[in-house]
Parts: C-alpha cells; structure tokens; sequence
C-alpha cells in the first residue's frame, strides 16, 4: 500500500520528467563506442524506461567474434557503436536481423544508405574521419614538427614516437588500413605501412587508446578518429588534430540488431532511444564527439565537423566484406607486422 509521503515522492519524479516503464526488462547490448558515451546511454535509457541494460564494452573487432562465437546460440541483444565495417562483416555473415526504422526521414543521407545497401541489417549511427592528433607540448620537447600529411609520419626523427591500433582487433585500424589501400593503390599503400611501422611505438588493442596516450603526454603522435582528440584538446589539454593533407577515410559507426535476439521488444525500444535526439545528444555529453546520424537537433559545437576534410570515396560495400578484410589482415600481418622495428 502507498503512503502519501511515497505517492508525493512519485508525484515531483513525474513533474521532474522521470519516466519508468512498469513493464521494465532486459537488453543486453555491446557497446563498441568511447565508454563514457557506453555507460551514460544505457544509465539514462535505464532511467527514462525502468529497462535494465546489461552491456559490455568491445572493440568492434573483438564484438565481431564475439558475435560468430555465439551465433549457434545469441546471448547479445543489440550491437552499438564502433566503425561500421564489421558490422558489415557481421551481416554479411548472418548474424544480424534486418530492421527499418520509422524514423529513417530524421536520419543523414549517410545513416540511410548503410541500411540500403545491408537489407536494413545495419544502420548508421555517427560519422568521423581518421586524423593525427599530437601533443604540442611533447612534441617540442622532442622538437619534433607538426605531422599535417601521411608522408611526414615516415621521417625517421618520429621514430617510437607514433601509436595505431592494430586491424585485427580494432575497426579503426581497419578504416586507416583500407583507407591507404584506397587512397594509394594496394602495392603502394603496404610499401607505406612496411616503411610506417618502423616508426611505431605500439600497436593498441583498441582504436580508443590513442586520445587519452597523447593528451597525457605517453605518446607525441596518435592515428586515430579525429573526434577523440577534440575531446581532450576542449579540455584544455595540449592537443591538436589534423587531417592529412592527401585525403583520409572515414568510419560510418554502426547499429544492428542481433540475428536471434532473446529480448527483441526492449533492443528495439534501446536501438530507437539511442537513434533518437536523447540517445545521440548523450555523445557531447560523455566528451565522444562524433558527427550524430539524426539531424533533428542541434549539435554540440565542439564536435568537428567534415566540410573542410579531404575525404576518400569510401567503398563500403567492397571492403565491409568478411573475405577481403580477412585478405587484406592476413597480407599485413605477413608484410607488415612481421617485420622489425
């Protein structure tokens, strides 16, 4: 029985906006995303539904696998976040379940055409493209130059002072690695990365490791999505980001639901928030500061926008496929990473 004290509690909750599901639930979800976007999404769609989120945070590579591993058997809901070609992979492979949003008019040009070309299997769910982000402050300590193009990244004076995340692992390894293959030619864009990798320091399991490595100084010089630097250089830490001067690729992130899901109606009321203006604001609130798909409100105005970027005509289609991304690792695990440094 409610007293009045706990109906009067109820009642300034609901004046206050708060809004719970009395049917509640359960969705279990992976997050391939910056991890402070991943925990504040899934507390304020728990907030605003009653729906607990059970999710964990995966590079999308590894969410990929994952994905395979469990395929006899889906214990995961819903996939969010993380460069869009695994999830590419993943449909194309059977994993994921076709599903059209309603909402597909509130969504950018970009978002839709991942839907066309995957039968509705994968969404785009932000955008952003690969850039140096560099720490200024190391940097002249080192007196080292700002790197603004791919071929200032080969000179030997930057030698151990230049982090990447590895392709097998990372998706944003893979977007740099195709990236290259498109922009110079397969032959000459390996010659590249063989010259590349004898100025690497580390290769990160993760495509997220290389803002926060820079903005504390343990690295001059990170390749990354140009969206995790801004971050840090808005907090005041000495980093700036460029894109290279010869072009670049870019990432559609993704958004799936998982072919066999044991949750559906909750993953599909968890994909709608996180496509809705609510889910993809929460970005500039957690610091993540990707180009959001929906266009229906205003954006945060330290993400950094793509007008001035030198863009590559990303293939999607032919590098999302399982075959040739298994084609392309395997000759740079052989031709590059094999190879001293």
């Amino acid at each position: 029985m409610f007293t009045m004290k706990r109906i009067a509690a109820c009642a300034i909750l609901m004046g206050a906006g708060a809004v719970f599901s009395q049917d509640g639930g359960t969705v279990n979800a992976i997050c391939s995303t910056d991890l402070s976007w991943c925990e504040l999404a899934a507390q304020e769609f728990t907030r605003a539904t009653g729906i607990k989120v059970m999710q964990s945070h995966k590079a999308t590579g590894e969410a990929a696998a994952q994905l395979r591993a469990e395929a006899a058997n889906p214990k995961t809901d819903l996939w969010w976040g993380g460069t869009g070609d695994p999830f590419l992979q993943a449909a194309e492979l059977g994993l994921l379940e076709p599903y059209r949003p309603t909402y597909l008019n509130d969504l950018h040009s970009w978002s839709v055409r991942q839907y066309a070309m995957t039968q509705n299997m994968v969404g785009g769910f932000y955008t952003s493209a690969i850039g140096f982000g560099f720490n200024t402050e190391l940097l002249k300590k080192k007196k080292l130059p700002e790197p603004t193009c791919w071929a200032d990244l080969l000179k030997p004076a930057y030698k151990g002072d230049i982090e990447i995340s590895h392709p097998a692992s990372s998706g944003t390894a893979y977007t740099i690695l195709a990236g290259l293959v498109q922009l110079m030619g397969e032959e000459p864009a390996f010659d590249y990365m063989k010259k590349l990798h004898r100025n690497i320091s580390n290769y990160t399991r993760s495509g997220q490791a290389q803002a926060p490595n820079v903005a504390k100084g343990e690295v001059a010089v990170g390749v990354s999505f140009m969206f995790g630097f801004e971050g840090w250089r808005a907090n005041k830490y000495p980093v700036k980001t460029v894109a290279p001067c010869e072009g670049t690729s870019y990432e559609v992130g993704g958004i799936a639901m998982v072919k066999g899901q044991r949750n559906k109606d909750a993953a599909k009321r968890y994909y709608d928030w996180l496509m809705s203006p609510a889910g993809q604001s929460v970005g500039g609130r957690a610091n993540s500061l990707q180009v959001p798909a929906n266009k229906t409100f205003k954006l945060d105005p330290r993400i950094p926008l793509l007008d001035d970027v030198r863009l590559i005509k990303y293939d999607f289609e032919k590098y999302g496929k399982a075959a040739e991304r298994g084609r392309l690792l395997e000759k740079w695990r052989k031709e590059v990473e094999s190879l001293p440094r």
